[in-house]
């Protein structure tokens, strides 16, 4: 019998929670701003392509502040000042909304409404000051309309009212805002009914997630952070509460039964976390099958994937199937996710043309389904049941997709429906139909995330073990308490599930940053509290103080993948995922010279992204040297290599190392010329598409096209040289390389 390939689409829907257990009101608006944007469109497209079945995962803390948002009992401070007259509102409330009502990407959501751009490109030109003091009523009665309407899906922009409102462009009234409020909840009211239509149609498969999204294996053991890092520098109090992870699974399960009138089979484990320790439990609690990621199974089997210069897994069989998990309370499937898959439409292909996008992402389903007949030796169809899932976070990609995604989704829903070879199922009906045969031994699952396998996003730095301490020191607080139980005392025990989420770990210490980080460490905080006021014990002092210096955290490495306009204006937003280096507060000749006071780099699937931050005023061949070099090094990697083509470089690492690529530029000319290291260390020019931009910082982008040896999950090491004709003036960053991670 000849098969289809089969592809398993699976959207994570989630938001932390938001929802002060101090205040019971909402810090931040993202729920009731992704709600009309990201849920109830994605999920309405799909159904007018009845062929294509996919599953979409929503997590129940976000289904319990949605359903706050319509009963109308939620309000966030953005929602409180969109229905507040104008004239009420002070200076701090007016400086409040000129900085944080531009929240949103601004290619996508601010720049297409031409009242929307006007106020952003005053603020960006002229300075919140300026804004403060010359901004007037209308001004202010608009952006606050504007933040919300923008956030209105293009789905919905047919809705009369809508329509209205995006034709009217400025001169907004209260009663406009009030209005478009109402829409908010309108759509917001439609969400979780929409899915189960469509689950009961049979089209979607509707899947759950621990209560409060914690990470389960570290609930289990805060030690299972060693098994991918023995080296982890873990908290100073071990955290071992195996007992929290089924009151999380039956709370999902509770939520979801009431929602949706039937017991869930599949489980997303928060950010696919996954152990032995927590398979017992999720088998127990009547789940059928948990989604993780290839670098897990990549671990678990000792197994490293390889893919080809177009990105094409060399062993497909490996990933491509579902695996039995034997425990002692029942078998459990699993699937892993392509991650590499998953990650394009999560974080490159907003920055592509749709069709070019859609047809690529067809392209790479195809050719996996070729070396599936490659690797089975037949030549007309796949003669086993093969499983490609892809699966993502749901909504927080769409927001740099032209249209919040829309026509990339119909152009590639139209190509699937018609395939003839590519068919989309949710995964409950490929198990029920081809339950797996492969087997993993329980016990050897890795424990591990969709991060590089490991669990140092959320645990491992001071600021996250100082977060994991105080979470202990709580719990340990609670357990004192056997009089309150969660009937006596919900209050307890809810505010520990909300801190136990994964969210606040997250943007802790090392690996991510936002704007509001401060928030995020203050809700965590707030949690506890709450937990000890609920217990009438004295809330300690360490739970008082914030964990973090938030203020003066700038280095952090790439959040995720960027996708910056090359015109060397540094636009705030394009690269504020990016890695960053604080050059000019070094030690050393770049912080005598000044020259550069910063260094952002990033990655897509496509190139390899670097700014420079200058000194204001330098100038290229005046107070500024006139070239820059970027020397390329391999190490561990057999290949062709020279030292730098430059004069005078000191005799020392990384500046005597031997380097395979040499991109260089003319900073006044913006000119670049490219080369390769090639037999008796001699440098061949090549051919390069770079781009270079020099205005009020310098940005480059250098396709991966260039560097034709690199492949995928490759690391490479990067220096910069500044020089002057050849002359080695300074390096950057100094006593260190720029690591980089192929994607």
């Amino acid at each position: 019998m000849a098969h289809p390939l089969y592809v398993a689409f699976v959207w994570h829907q989630h938001q932390p929670l938001y929802k002060s257990s101090a205040q019971g009101n909402y810090r931040l608006p993202w729920v009731r701003l992704h709600g009309t944007k990201d849920y109830l469109d994605l999920v309405l497209l799909l159904e007018r392509y009845p062929k294509l079945h996919q599953t979409v995962n929503l997590v129940p803390s976000l289904i319990l502040q949605l359903e706050d948002y319509v009963a109308g009992t939620a309000f966030d401070p953005y929602l409180t000042l969109a229905l507040q007259p104008i004239a009420h509102l002070d200076e701090t409330q007016r400086h409040f909304i000129i900085q944080h009502f531009f929240d949103a990407n601004h290619h996508t959501l601010i720049d297409p409404h031409p009242r929307y751009a006007e106020l952003y490109e005053q603020r960006h030109e002229q300075g919140w000051d300026w804004c403060l003091k010359n901004w007037e009523a209308q001004d202010y009665s608009d952006l606050l309309a504007w933040h919300n309407l923008a956030w209105i899906d293009p789905l919905f922009w047919d809705d009369p009212e809508v329509a209205n409102w995006l034709a009217k462009d400025r001169g907004f009234t209260l009663s406009d805002r009030q209005r478009i409020y109402s829409k908010q909840r309108q759509i917001l009211s439609r969400i979780i009914p929409q899915h189960r239509k469509m689950q009961e149609s049979g089209q979607l498969e509707i899947t759950t997630t621990p209560y409060t999204h914690p990470i389960l294996p570290l609930l289990a053991d805060t030690d299972s952070g060693r098994v991918a890092l023995p080296k982890m520098v873990l908290p100073e109090h071990r955290f071992q509460w195996a007992e929290d992870i089924p009151r999380h699974l039956r709370k999902a399960k509770q939520i979801y039964r009431e929602r949706f009138g039937c017991n869930p089979k599949g489980l997303w484990p928060s950010e696919q976390s996954v152990s032995p320790a927590i398979l017992p439990d999720v088998a127990a609690q009547g789940f059928q099958w948990l989604c993780s990621d290839e670098a897990v199974l990549g671990w678990t089997l000792n197994h490293t994937f390889r893919r080809d210069s177009s990105g094409t897994l060399e062993e497909p069989e490996v990933l491509y199937r579902p695996y039995r998990l034997e425990t002692s309370q029942g078998d459990l499937a699993i699937v892993f996710r392509d991650h590499r898959l998953s990650d394009l439409i999560g974080f490159t292909y907003g920055a592509m043309e749709p069709r070019q996008a859609a047809t690529d992402l067809v392209g790479h389903l195809e050719s996996i389904s070729r070396s599936l007949k490659v690797h089975q030796g037949n030549g007309s169809g796949l003669d086993q049941p093969w499983l490609v899932t892809i699966a993502l976070d749901g909504e927080n990609c769409w927001e740099s997709y032209l249209q919040d995604g829309k026509p990339f989704l119909e152009r590639l829903y139209r190509i699937l429906s018609d395939h003839p070879s590519l068919k989309l199922v949710t995964v409950s009906e490929f198990l029920e139909q081809f339950p797996p045969i492969a087997t993993l031994p329980a016990e050897k699952l890795h424990s591990g995330s969709w991060v590089d396998g490991s669990f140092s996003t959320w645990i491992g730095d001071r600021a996250k073990n100082r977060a994991w301490d105080l979470l202990a020191a709580a719990r340990q607080t609670l357990a004192k308490h056997p009089e309150a139980t969660e009937e006596d005392n919900p209050e307890a025990w809810e505010a520990l599930y909300a801190a136990e989420g994964s969210d606040w770990f997250w943007w802790f210490g090392e690996g991510h940053t936002s704007s509001h980080d401060a928030m995020f460490d203050q809700l965590f905080r707030e949690h506890l509290a709450t937990l000890y006021r609920a217990l009438n014990e004295p809330i300690p002092i360490e739970v008082r103080s914030p964990i973090e210096d938030h203020l003066n955290k700038r280095e952090h490495r790439p959040q995720s993948f960027i996708h910056p306009s090359i015109d060397g204006n540094g636009d705030e937003q394009d690269w504020e995922k990016a890695g960053c280096i604080e050059i000019g507060g070094a030690s050393g000749t770049m912080h005598r010279s000044g020259f550069v006071q910063r260094l952002w780099y990033g990655v897509d699937h496509l190139n390899l992204y670097l700014r420079l931050d200058l000194k204001m005023g330098a100038q290229p061949g005046v107070n500024f040297p006139l070239e820059l070099h970027l020397l390329w090094f391999y190490p561990d990697r057999p290949m062709s290599t020279s030292p730098a083509p430059l004069q005078h470089l000191p005799d020392q690492p990384p500046l005597d190392y031997r380097f395979r690529h040499h991109l260089g530029i003319n900073l006044l000319t913006q000119s670049l010329w490219f080369q390769e290291a090639g037999d008796r260390a001699q440098w061949q020019s090549r051919l390069s598409r770079a781009k270079v931009a020099f205005n009020t910082c310098l940005e480059i982008a250098i396709p991966w096209a260039d560097l034709q040896i690199v492949e995928p999950d490759w690391s490479l090491r990067l220096v910069m040289v500044l020089a002057d004709e050849g002359r080695y003036v300074s390096y950057l960053p100094e006593d260190q390389l720029v690591l980089v991670q192929v994607p």
